[in-house]
């Protein structure tokens, strides 16, 4: 009976011990993996609308407010900051000319998504805390990320909104 009850202990044990490596694997890099699916998710909508909105890319809702084109143009200038700020590699130069044809466009979003995907994933968790500045401001990579992913997606949201007033379904709608 000693034999069966050690036995099971050590069983017990050993399964107990293995529970975190599972949970571990079951989510291989945490924070990086759901930000990093989120931007690839930022990037066919982007660029999706980018194509459908190929003929209105001069439109603006107002005076003062950005036009379609101000808008992707942002997102790409975003996305190659956010990189640059995660990867630690400043960027240089000076801010690109605006992108005014639609394949063009559409390839600028996805290139910089791919660019910004890749300095998501390769953060460590460690990384994440690192502290960095953005629009002047002390934060962290992770705190930086969040910002930028979360004003995309009201950026999105404006996309959006611009595409419906002119009659243009966005393609995941169809």
């Amino acid at each position: 009976m000693k034999k069966i009850l050690t036995q099971y202990g050590v069983f017990a044990l050993a399964v107990a011990l293995m529970m975190p490596l599972a949970h571990a694997q079951a989510q291989p890099a945490g924070v990086q993996a759901a930000f990093g699916k989120d931007a690839g998710t930022l990037s066919d909508k982007f660029t999706g609308l980018a194509r459908v909105m190929s003929g209105k890319y001069d439109w603006k809702p107002g005076q003062g407010v950005r036009s379609v084109s101000d808008v992707f143009n942002l997102i790409v200038t975003e996305n190659g900051m956010l990189a640059a700020a995660l990867s630690g590699t400043p960027n240089a130069g000076a801010k690109p000319a605006p992108i005014t044809d639609p394949e063009k466009m559409q390839e600028a979003l996805k290139t910089s998504y791919v660019n910004l995907q890749k300095a998501i994933t390769g953060l460590s968790d460690n990384d994440l805390q690192t502290p960095v500045k953005l629009f002047g401001r002390d934060m962290t990579k992770q705190a930086a990320l969040m910002l930028i992913i979360e004003d995309q997606h009201e950026h999105l949201g404006q996309s959006i909104a611009y595409a419906r007033t002119n009659d243009v379904v966005p393609p995941w709608s169809k």
